[in-house]
């Protein structure tokens, strides 16, 4: 809890320092500073919570081809990790939300970070639109997670299709991301992080030629299938949810919304 604390206080020192710096940048149209610095705060703040990262697979890939990385996601600290490991640089498709911070998100924006509306399909269909665009004119890789959202009990869930069409419609692969570790850390409704070891392991790309929206589900089960290649039933979170556990679940939140 103390190193959380910590983390806090170094987020909005580095807030206010940095803001001339992200109005600079967005006046005279400059990037790529925004992003090493976001990497900076990235790493460093793994080290204040004081987080190992053991990383495999990464000599696969080649940072000059942009690709679409999927992990699985049972943390929010999820993302901050994995975003410093890629090779290159990524972008993120995240809630509308969290580009509402202030000036924070404008930088977000301004980096090349696609906000996404939940509330209605129209707002998928424009977010992936303008992620394919970047992936074509700037040469952009995008980091989505399949599930959409955090696993309550660490295990992979359902997938959605988002992501998918994204790597159809722009032609780029997707390279499968195993995490696993992070659930015990930091699981969701938990606010503070732990100590821990992190495995990451990036997987080789699956290309996407072939696949139609007609036979995604093809694709997304070779991607799943990657993410619990890695000792699937060990600890981290990527243990299989049985078809009849979905189904179950599917039925419980039916009954909710009803």
């Amino acid at each position: 809890m103390i190193r959380t604390a910590l983390l806090v206080v170094f987020y909005v020192a580095v807030i206010v320092l940095i803001t001339p710096v992200i109005l600079f940048c967005m006046l005279v149209g400059l990037r790529d500073p925004l992003i090493a610095i976001g990497q900076w705060v990235m790493r460093l703040s793994r080290r204040i919570l004081g987080i190992t990262i053991e990383v495999a697979g990464v000599e696969r890939l080649d940072p000059r081809i942009p690709c679409v990385y999927m992990p699985n996601h049972a943390s929010f600290i999820d993302g901050p990790l994995v975003m410093v490991l890629i090779p290159g640089v990524a972008r993120v498709i995240l809630k509308k939300s969290v580009l509402r911070i202030p000036v924070v998100g404008m930088g977000m924006r301004h980096v090349g970070f696609v906000p996404v509306d939940r509330k209605g399909a129209e707002g998928g269909k424009k977010s992936i639109a303008r992620a394919v665009r970047l992936m074509r004119t700037r040469g952009y890789s995008f980091l989505i997670f399949p599930e959409g959202t955090r696993s309550r009990d660490g295990r992979l869930g359902r997938f959605r299709r988002g992501g998918f069409f994204l790597a159809l419609e722009s032609r780029a692969p997707i390279v499968p991301v195993t995490i696993q570790g992070t659930h015990e850390i930091m699981p969701k409704k938990q606010w503070f992080s732990r100590r821990g070891t992190v495995k990451v392991v990036f997987h080789e790309p699956v290309a996407v030629t072939g696949y139609t929206p007609e036979t995604m589900s093809g694709l997304m089960e070779k991607v799943r299938a990657a993410i619990l290649s890695v000792d699937a039933a060990g600890s981290g979170g990527t243990a299989v949810r049985t078809a009849s556990e979905e189904r179950e679940e599917a039925d419980s939140r039916g009954g909710r919304r009803s």
